[in-house]
């Protein structure tokens, strides 16, 4: 079970991630290589923190167009769930000398779209640069020049082999404004000291366990006091959550006209069309179509 825990504290509010079970369904869905799963899961692990406080109909949707052989990558959430798709999701490459999935080589340099439906006349966009290809960095960078916004953030997904997920999640530690001084180097001390998440899971850490550790105070050898107390304000389950049905494709499908549809029935015999985010294909035949025809 994929699960998000959120909440505040004095100085910063905070939101982590456990994606496991939403990254290997991505991983079934999509047919990922190793390194591709291992950026489009921290994608998707972002995107869930990121609108970790979306209500109603709001959709926050992250669009990555980068110049390395992953190319696009684009992660969308709800109240409902997270989805995603990528470009080329066999694309790979080999690990680094230290054994882990070169995903900056993937990903590359370019740009990160952040788009905010909220229900107003215009969504919100913003554009950031992606500069190093390691999807935390990234998304960190973003928030900072785009919102102003002091953010801590880790990533990580962790395989057992090519087909099965050991771990996925993530953590963002978020600044409020007038933070103090103290607070934020604690919270650089701490963040420079432990592990990787990977790592955090794989030590068989929960989320709330990690949280626990992320407010601790170094200088206590019991790990019981905290810099500063934390209250957890959301707990809830996750999942990924494809809304397509046949109705939206059927329209999709009519937008192309009588003249096209006719050419396409004449040569297939239908028209299938497939998801980009879960892979389910529909089709229509003339009779599907008979009021446009």
């Amino acid at each position: 079970m994929s699960r998000l825990i959120r909440g505040v504290s004095k100085n910063a509010r905070f939101v982590l991630v456990d994606t496991k079970d939403i990254v290997q369904e991505a991983l079934d869905i999509h047919k990922c290589s190793p390194t591709a799963i291992a950026a489009f899961g921290r994608l998707l692990s972002a995107a869930e923190m990121m609108g970790a406080t979306l209500k109603g109909e709001d959709v926050l949707t992250l669009r990555t167009t980068t110049d390395g052989p992953l190319s696009t990558m684009v992660a969308t959430v709800d109240r409902d769930g997270v989805k995603g798709y990528m470009s080329n999701p066999e694309a790979d490459l080999p690990t680094k000398a230290n054994g882990q999935p070169d995903v900056q080589g993937l990903v590359g340099r370019g740009t990160l779209h952040v788009i905010k439906d909220l229900g107003l006349k215009d969504p919100y966009v913003g554009v950031s640069t992606i500069e190093s290809g390691e999807i935390a960095y990234d998304i960190a960078y973003y928030y900072v020049t785009s919102e102003q916004t002091p953010t801590v953030i880790a990533l990580g997904v962790d395989l057992e082999n090519e087909g099965t997920v050991r771990s996925a999640g993530g953590y963002m530690i978020q600044l409020l404004p007038g933070a103090e001084e103290k607070f934020i180097v604690e919270l650089e001390n701490k963040i420079a000291a432990i592990r990787s998440v990977s790592e955090l899971f794989r030590g068989g850490m929960d989320l709330e366990r990690i949280l626990h550790l992320l407010y601790e105070d170094m200088s206590d050898e019991n790990h019981e006091k905290l810099v500063e107390p934390y209250e957890i304000l959301d707990s809830k389950e996750i999942k990924y959550n494809c809304n397509c049905d046949r109705e939206k494709f059927y329209k999709g499908v009519i937008t192309l006209g009588k003249e096209q549809l006719e050419e396409i029935l004449a040569e297939r015999g239908e028209i299938e069309a497939e998801c980009h985010f879960c892979g389910k294909r529909y089709s229509f035949k003339r009779e599907d179509l008979g009021e446009i025809l």
